[in-house]
């Protein structure tokens, strides 16, 4: 008879609106830490990428990089760009720059990119490994879960090429960013929005 029931009334998942207080609580706190850091990335690009080539004066290199390699500068083992290594939006790809032939993993772009991408692909990582251990809880189904688990990691990865290619084949790649970066950041959004309401506004039956 208690296997019948079983049977026909499965236990309730645990969900976030059915957490206790404090886990409610270091969920939230982990949510508004992360989303504060998204938004310092979210500013990183207006001022690295989107003020550069939307409304840098033609013909203004200087001041132009100045906004693209701000941080470049007080890193001095980043190495030195021109405009079209800016990451500009609109690179003309007609006066890309010869440079000198060397074996790439000589070259001080690719020391500065493996530097830059391995860290940008650990911290990512981990921001979604614990925007995953929310999103297990959420109240959604469970391939729905499992996509929004899977899919940010392959925003990063996507994000992670972008680097590679507009470095070493194209400054046009730089347009992998918008996929990559929306995709994860996306997910973040819609995660984070949908704890926050199941844990803390969500009606209770």
């Amino acid at each position: 008879m208690d296997s019948t029931l079983t049977d026909h009334h499965p236990r309730r998942r645990i969900t976030l609106a059915l957490m206790p207080i404090p886990a409610k609580a270091l969920a939230t706190c982990i949510i508004m830490v992360l989303a504060i850091g998204m938004l310092g990335a979210l500013g990183q690009i207006v001022v690295h990428d989107i003020i550069p080539t939307f409304f840098s004066q033609a013909g203004n290199d200087d001041t132009a990089s100045q906004a693209r390699d701000g941080q470049a500068g007080m890193d001095h083992s980043a190495p030195a760009t021109s405009k079209l290594d800016r990451g500009d939006l609109f690179a003309d790809l007609s006066t890309v720059e010869k440079k000198t032939v060397k074996p790439f993993y000589q070259q001080e772009q690719f020391v500065w990119t493996l530097k830059w991408t391995h860290i940008h692909l650990f911290g990512m990582s981990m921001i979604f490994i614990f925007v995953g251990a929310i999103t297990i809880w959420l109240d959604v189904g469970s391939a729905l879960r499992t996509w929004l688990v899977v899919l940010p990691f392959i925003g990063v990865l996507v994000d992670i090429l972008a680097m590679w290619l507009k470095a070493f084949v194209s400054p046009a790649f730089f347009w992998l960013h918008v996929p990559g970066g929306g995709l994860f950041a996306g997910i973040f959004a819609y995660v984070s929005l949908r704890a926050i309401w199941e844990m803390w506004l969500k009606p209770k039956h």
